[in-house]
This record gives structure tokens, C-alpha cells and sequence, in this order.
């Protein structure tokens, strides 16, 4: 199954799957989501809303055929599907303390329904008891944790009761919230082992440390939010797959990655931690399905919004790529220019060297390399930010093409030796094919352009949250050199960018993030977990 990716804000949408601003699913989509290496889709679906009231609880049939048409399409494809019960998680399946009885009926009603659907599909098709299970009027998480274990066990009852190929259909159970708290994992590795059933597995979410998801208080480089990733990614492994439990991330995103708003997690920092998800799932033998609610992939022109952080997350699937400590460099607005240093993390890449448009730059003369510390001498910055004009002065980029400087740009494998050509080769020399991935550059970017507006302040129109805080007390004018990070198949970009007099960087350029550990499920914010509206396509699962 791994990777897969999620069709989300489709038909978990309210109330019909055009509500929330994605077009009617075709063919072709499947199609594309196959051809970009992707092996699954996460289906969310929203039954309650199309459902008749007791005690039958019949699923309206057009919206069952609905379902069952999206998921051939998807199969037809040769996709793993996995299909959940979503919003009802929040939508009623929370009342299940306060009106139990009532509640499991239904619940039970629906995957009755569900299980005899699709009880001769082909094992590609995998079931997920519940999206993020949450519930109210309980006095802890004892209690949710019994609850949750009783919605488990009846789920998996009726499928497996079923027949046909649901006796041996693969079943997610989630943790609670999918949260990855200690306890929040134990609970469930307790039930899953007394299922005594090889063809279960759990899901987690994931959507980094909530300063860094949403950057609302200037987090962007904390050790701390990649040791929280791991330390997560650790306790999944070592709870449930290091005792032959498959983990599901069901989803992961980051909260404010928004195709409307670029910018609100700087963008080296978004590839950043796409980068280290994606590493470091592989090191604990994850499934990994990205949440797009249509922030990633236009389903109307079947493109990627932004091709570099794509192609950074279906890099992390097979390899490491190097990233910079930095994605910005400040330059003061007129005086002499001081050298300015970074800090290569090529996580076993090999650094070759420095380009700016189809120029190669000088080792020794307009940087030098000492370790892991590269420094961009007076003269190249000099010459590289020109008269100095506020906006995009220049664009580095980092890598080793294959070609010379006009060619075609491809992965290439080398040892880590970290090397760089030296003085001015007319092509960067082609590494040995033995190793692992290379830096590469992505296309060169233009080098000039006005500095993107940073928008401030809550959508009110959609009910999303501030991006950020609004910006500090201002401080000297400065310019500023936006070094691109990390290898996407298509390395570091590294473009020079100045200020506004008064502009204070509003994204610290950073590391990795980590999640808040829940939010409440009446306040839930940007990715989507607040009652039925319009979700933006940033927007996550609820």
C-alpha cells in the first residue's frame, strides 16, 4: 500500500462530494495518482448525512452506488483502497456514551450495510472502522478507550461475519484521536493482539509539532519538533510493528500548507519536513498516505500546485536528500557585504556544488566548503544581490546535474564524500552510479521578482484561523538571500530576496514540525475538524 495519498474534502464533503470545491472524480485522476508511483488511496467517506433514521438506517441507494463507482474506478487502476466511516465520527458516533444504545445500532446498521457491499471486492480493498474516533460526556480517557474497543470488536464482527472476501479483508483500527500517545497506543495494541487476527493493522495521523503545522508562533527551527516526529514515529514502531502490527498514517500534511497562501511555513521548511517524514517513516516501516483535500494536486487540471514539494515527498519514498540550515540569507541594504555562512545537512548526499541561472559558481572564489559549513564570499553576494533593489535580486541552486548547464537535469547516486568540483568545470562532473541520491537541482527560478505579499489575519469567509501573528516591531532594512533547501529531485533553491523598509521576516526559516497533541472537536482548526462547512483545500480531515 505504501505510498498512498487521500481523496479528501470529496465524499466525506456535506453535503455531496462538489461541496467543499473539487470537482466530480474521474478516470483520469485515478490515473494520475497511479502514474506519480502512488499504490493506495485513502477513500473518506460521510454515511450519516445519507442515511435513513431507525432502525434500519438504510444508506441511500444513489450515494451507495456513488461509492461504489469511485471505488472501481480507483481499483480498475490497481490501487489498494481503503474506505472509512469519517465525519460520523464527530457527526454522532461521539454520542455513543451518552446514547449508547442508540448509537451502536447504527454504527452497527452502517458497516452491515457497508460489509455486504462490498464483501466480493478484491482484497486491494481494505476497511477503516472509523475516522479519528472522539467522544463526548465521558469523565476520561479510560472510558473512550473502552468505548473505542467496543466500536472496534463490533466492527470487526460484521466484516469478518460477512463472508466472501471479508473473511480475510485487511482492518484498520485507529487509535484514539489517532493520536500517538503512549497510552493512546497501548490501549489498542491490547485489543488488536486479543483479536487474534493477522489481517488487522492501526492508523495514526500525522500533521508535525501544531507550531510549526499552522506557524503561529515563529517555530520553524526547533530540535525539539523533529525529535517529537521521531519520538512519535518510535513509539508506533515500537507498540505495535516490532509485534507484527502494520502502522497506517492515515494522514499527514502539515495544517497550513495552503496553495492560497503561500509562504505561512516557509517553503525550505515545508520540504524540510516532507523530507524527514518521509526518511524517517521508511526507517519504522510505515504506510505514509498524504492528506490532500486539493492543497497538492489541481483535480481540475490534474497538476501539481507546486511541483517541488511533490517531488520532495515522492523522493522520500526511496532516499534522503540534503537540505541547508537555512533558507535565508540577510543582507544589509547598501555598505560592504560580509561572507555569509550556512549549514549543509546532507544527510549522506553529495554536495557538488553552486549555481546561479546556467552559471556555474567558483569554489574558492565565490564560496567555500569546510565540512559542512557553506560560505558565500563577499565578492559572489556582492554581485549577486546587484543595485540591491527590494524583491527576488537572484536564485541559487544547489546540486549535480548529470548534463552540462543547459541539459537536462536527472538523480544521480554517489558516495557521501560530500565533494564539489573544483574551479569552473563547464559541466559539473557526472558522480559514479554506486551510493545514495545525489543533490540535484530543481529548474533554475527566476531572478527576478517582486517578494511575495505575506498575508495576515483570519479568513473570516472560511472560518480558518490566523495564518500567523502579525508582524513584530520593525526592524532595520535588510535583503535577504532565500536559499531553496533540500535535494526534491531538484535540489536546493536558493533565491535572493530583499525587504521593505519596516518588513520583519514573517517565517523564520526552520526544521522539522510535530502535532499538537489534540485539538477539542469544537474547535478544531485549519485542517477541518469544526461542525459541516465550506473547508479550504488546505483544510484536513475531520
Amino acid at each position: 500500500m505504501q505510498p498512498g495519498w487521500n481523496l479528501g474534502n470529496t465524499y466525506d464533503a456535506i453535503p455531496d462530494e462538489t461541496s467543499w470545491g473539487n470537482p466530480p472524480v474521474t478516470q483520469a485522476l485515478f490515473r494520475k495518482i497511479k502514474s506519480e508511483g502512488y499504490r493506495s488511496i485513502r477513500l473518506p467517506i460521510a454515511w450519516g448525512i445519507h442515511q435513513g433514521g431507525a432502525p434500519a438506517y438504510t444508506i441511500d441507494p444513489a450515494w451507495m452506488a456513488k461509492v461504489r463507482k469511485v471505488v472501481d474506478l480507483a481499483l480498475a487502476e490497481d490501487l489498494y483502497v481503503m474506505l472509512n466511516m469519517h465525519h460520523d465520527s464527530w457527526m454522532w458516533v461521539n454520542n455513543l456514551s451518552a446514547d449508547h444504545d442508540t448509537v451502536l445500532a447504527r454504527y452497527e446498521a452502517t458497516w452491515t450495510q457497508i460489509a455486504a457491499e462490498f464483501r466480493d471486492d478484491p482484497s486491494r480493498l481494505v476497511f477503516e472502522s472509523i475516522n479519528e474516533p472522539t467522544f463526548g460526556n465521558t469523565p476520561g480517557d479510560d472510558e473512550n478507550y473502552r468505548l473505542l474497543a467496543e466500536l472496534n470488536r463490533v466492527f470487526h464482527r460484521i466484516v469478518r461475519e460477512s463472508g466472501g472476501g471479508n473473511d480475510n479483508r485487511l482492518l484498520v483500527l485507529p487509535t484514539l484521536y489517532t493520536n500517538s500517545e503512549q497510552g493512546r497506543l497501548d490501549a489498542p495494541a491490547a485489543e488488536l493482539t486479543a483479536l487474534r487476527d493477522p489481517m488487522v493493522a492501526t492508523t495514526i495521523h500525522f500533521y508535525g509539532w501544531w507550531p510549526f503545522s499552522v506557524n503561529i508562533a515563529g517555530y520553524t527551527r526547533d530540535a525539539a519538533s523533529e525529535q517529537d516526529l521521531s519520538s512519535r514515529f518510535d513509539r508506533a514502531y515500537n507498540t505495535f510493528v516490532a509485534h507484527d502490527i502494520p502502522v497506517i498514517i492515515g494522514e499527514y500534511a502539515l495544517l497550513a500548507h495552503d496553495h492560497n497562501r503561500p509562504g505561512i511555513i516557509q517553503r525550505g521548511e515545508v520540504h524540510k519536513y516532507f523530507e524527514y517524514v518521509g526518511y524517517y517513516a521508511r526507517q519504522r516501516k510505515f504506510t505514509t498516505m498524504l492528506w490532500d483535500a486539493g492543497q497538492f494536486l489541481n483535480r481540475n487540471t490534474l497538476q501539481w500546485r507546486e511541483p517541488e514539494p511533490a517531488a520532495q515527498i515522492r523522493s522520500g519514498w526511496t532516499t534522503r536528500s540534503g537540505t541547508a540550515s537555512s533558507y535565508l540569507l540577510f543582507l544589509p541594504k547598501s555598505g560592504y557585504l560580509t561572507s555569509r555562512t550556512l549549514t549543509l545537512n546532507p544527510n549522506g548526499t553529495d554536495f557538488q556544488g553552486l549555481r546561479h541561472g546556467s552559471r556555474n559558481l567558483l569554489k574558492g572564489r565565490d564560496y567555500t566548503v569546510s565540512g559542512n559549513q557553506l560560505t558565500l564570499t563577499p565578492a559572489a553576494l556582492t554581485q549577486l544581490a546587484g543595485d540591491r533593489q527590494y524583491g527576488l535580486n537572484a536564485t541559487l541552486e544547489a546540486g549535480s546535474p548529470e548534463a552540462s548547464p543547459g541539459g537536462s537535469t536527472s538523480s544521480r547516486t554517489t558516495p557521501r564524500s560530500c565533494r564539489t568540483p573544483p574551479g569552473a568545470p563547464a559541466a559539473w562532473p557526472s558522480p559514479p552510479s554506486s551510493g545514495v541520491t545525489s543533490w540535484r537541482p530543481w529548474r533554475p527560478s527566476t531572478t527576478t521578482a517582486a517578494m511575495p505579499a505575506r498575508p495576515t489575519g483570519p479568513r473570516t469567509s472560511s472560518g480558518t484561523p490566523p495564518s500567523r501573528r502579525t508582524p513584530a516591531t520593525p526592524q532595520a532594512d535588510l535583503r535577504v538571500l532565500q536559499l531553496g533547501q533540500g535535494r526534491l529531485p531538484g535540489d536546493a533553491h536558493l533565491p535572493l530576496l530583499e525587504r521593505r523598509p519596516g518588513e520583519v521576516p514573517r517565517h523564520q526559516d526552520g526544521h522539522l514540525s510535530d502535532r499538537h497533541d489534540r485539538l477539542s472537536s469544537a474547535a478544531r482548526p485549519a485542517h477541518g475538524r469544526a461542525a459541516p462547512r465550506p473547508r479550504q483545500a488546505f483544510s484536513g480531515s475531520s
